[in-house]
């Protein structure tokens, strides 16, 4: 596997911190200090060549805001997806690899993000602390088997009549915490650190992850991600496979909450 060592935007890659804590810092002009942002270190592997199936790895310290949690936190270590080889774990998975998609067969994994997470880190949004574990037949038959436990960016596939009246689709997207019920769906706070995983393909796509449907990585509609400049540059360069956010192509499914939903009491 090759290695290369790239900054962006004026960001060092540090491997030996995953969490590099916010702080007050000068400013030159001697006004008061403001707070730098909490930031955080992630790992991606991915491929340079889909085609000679070569590998490459490399580091980032981003910001820990919601476009770069949404990239890299939907899978905990442990969660089982079907490839060409047999059920693997997410943490086994390299791009190259055959993954089994609820939507279009077997695809090409193309990137694989990952990053630690830390109920102790301070300025970060208090949800990326946590991990969600669903209990094995909570969702129907093996949906999950066995238990199956998700990041805090992960969302799942939702039917509804809400979700047809919504959105004309039979099927969306959504959180998984917007589930937790503290009985089939309960929150965990890890008392160490854990990694978590994101997987990212040529298009937008449903997983079955342990069974249960989830998507896989897209930054969702493009209008809503935010970032301009220097920090959209930064983003950007989390995925050598794309040169602009058109190169994701289109999501394959809306994005609700599940209290979009209680309007029409089907959820």
């Amino acid at each position: 596997m090759m290695t290369s060592h790239r900054t962006t935007a004026g960001l060092a890659v540090d491997r030996n911190k995953s969490l590099v804590p916010s702080g007050q810092f000068s400013q030159a002009d001697g006004r008061s200090p403001r707070m730098m942002p909490l930031m955080r270190k992630v790992e991606i592997v991915h491929l340079t060549n889909r085609y000679s199936l070569d590998i490459d790895d490399f580091s980032r310290i981003v910001p820990a805001i919601g476009p770069f949690d949404e990239a890299f936190s939907a899978f905990a270590r442990g969660s089982l997806l079907q490839t060409d080889r047999g059920q693997l774990a997410v943490e086994d998975l390299l791009p190259g690899d055959k993954v089994r998609t609820v939507d279009a067969g077997f695809q090409t994994l193309i990137w694989r993000g990952t990053t630690v997470l830390s109920s102790l880190a301070k300025g970060q949004d208090p949800s990326m602390g946590q991990l969600t574990r669903i209990a094995a037949d909570s969702l129907g038959i093996a949906r999950p088997m066995p238990d199956l436990v998700l990041g805090p960016r992960a969302r799942l596939a939702h039917r509804s009549a809400g979700v047809r009246t919504l959105t004309g689709k039979d099927t969306a997207l959504i959180p998984v915490r917007d589930f937790i019920d503290g009985v089939n769906v309960v929150s965990l706070t890890p008392p160490t650190t854990v990694p978590a995983y994101h997987l990212g393909f040529e298009r937008h796509h449903l997983l079955a992850a342990n069974g249960v449907e989830v998507e896989s990585y897209h930054p969702g509609p493009l209008h809503q991600l935010g970032l301009r400049g220097d920090m959209l540059a930064l983003f950007l360069s989390c995925f050598p496979h794309v040169d602009s956010l058109e190169d994701f192509g289109p999501p394959a499914l809306p994005r609700l909450r599940l209290s979009d939903l209680d309007l029409f009491e089907v959820a």
